[in-house]
């Protein structure tokens, strides 16, 4: 579940505050093209609120007339299919006949909502495990890479919420904030990293961990995996050097250092020459780290890192931009695109 389904969940709990009906919409299969992953919720209130996507728009309208006309009335969890055939797909706005298939839930204090939200405000990972028959819920402890994000049998949903993504930040700096910022929105669990105190003693990030030991010690103590990337933003080789060492040597799926292209080429000569790090391990370096945008700003640059992060999650390569003089207001000559 990532934070725009976590802000539904919040939604949901303000509405039952004021004593609404409530029904929460999960997507637990798709066929063909679907414009919602797996997982994706909607909350429909007893008098046709609405708050969440799982669809472009044309499931919601429907579950919002079945709501208004009383024909959710369910008391227990149900499974619904939405564009079975061409004629449903048609009527439902479905891309290329595409099916989705939600388990409609009415929300009361079985639901253990409140519960879930207050441990993923803690920064947990939770299996939330939800009863076909009865509509109750339970609640577990769950560790990064267990099972699936969602399971449904003939008897239970269960259900993953949380950060399953780590970005580890090395660098308590001005560029630290807006990338742990960003990256909070993404769905990751922000660590961050520096053993300086005129920078660490003025760490203030909300949803951002701080950790003061060494950087290489803090990477090998984080255990990169397949779900983490570390990212060095000291400009200071004593510091970022060592960190990338241990990252490179790691299934960190993302690894990169802030810094020009000359610097670049000076760092993977020093990792090269003096720590024996491989040509193949050198290659996984990004850096200059994010994409070529024509970023400035830091804010700016947070965006380029983010859109890298996020492609290469999703396993795409960025081709290098081609740049075209424009004039746009107030924007100088030779942007690019």
């Amino acid at each position: 579940m990532d934070n725009v389904d976590l802000s539904v969940l919040k939604q949901v709990l303000a509405w039952r505050e004021d004593d609404h009906r409530v029904v929460l919409g999960t997507i637990t299969r798709t066929w063909g093209s679907a414009p919602r992953p797996i997982g994706s919720v909607v909350a429909v209130r007893g008098d046709g609120r609405i708050v969440g996507s799982v669809s472009g728009g044309c499931i919601e309208d429907d579950l919002i007339e079945k709501v208004r006309h009383g024909a959710l009335g369910i008391a227990k969890p149900e499974i619904v299919r939405y564009g079975v055939g061409a004629e449903e797909a048609a009527r439902f706005g479905l891309p290329c006949g595409g099916t989705l298939e939600l388990v409609l839930e009415p929300i009361g204090e079985q639901s253990r909502l409140a519960e879930l939200v207050e441990r993923l405000a803690r920064g947990e990972l939770v299996r939330r495990e939800l009863r076909l028959h009865t509509g109750e819920a339970m609640l577990k402890a769950s560790g990064a890479g267990e099972g699936d994000v969602l399971q449904l049998t003939e008897t239970t949903l269960a259900t993953t919420h949380g950060p399953r993504w780590r970005l580890l930040l090395i660098g308590a700096g001005q560029m630290t904030e807006y990338i742990a910022t960003m990256a909070r929105t993404l769905d990751y669990e922000v660590i961050v990293c520096d053993p300086r105190d005129e920078y660490a003693e003025g760490f203030c990030i909300e949803g951002a961990r701080l950790v003061r030991g060494m950087p290489d010690d803090v990477v090998a103590d984080q255990r990169p995996d397949g779900h983490t990337a570390v990212i060095a933003l000291t400009h200071d080789p004593k510091l970022d050097d060592l960190a990338l060492l241990e990252a490179l040597c790691s299934p960190a799926f993302y690894v990169g250092a802030i810094g020009s292209r000359a610097n670049q080429a000076k760092r993977k000569q020093r990792l090269k020459e003096y720590f024996g790090v491989t040509e193949e391990q050198l290659e996984r370096l990004h850096g200059p780290v994010g994409i070529k945008n024509g970023a400035r700003t830091p804010p700016e640059i947070a965006v380029s890192i983010l859109a890298q992060l996020t492609a290469t999650r999703y396993g795409y390569v960025i081709p290098e931009p081609v740049q075209v003089v424009t004039k746009a207001p107030g924007v100088e000559a030779g942007c690019t695109v």
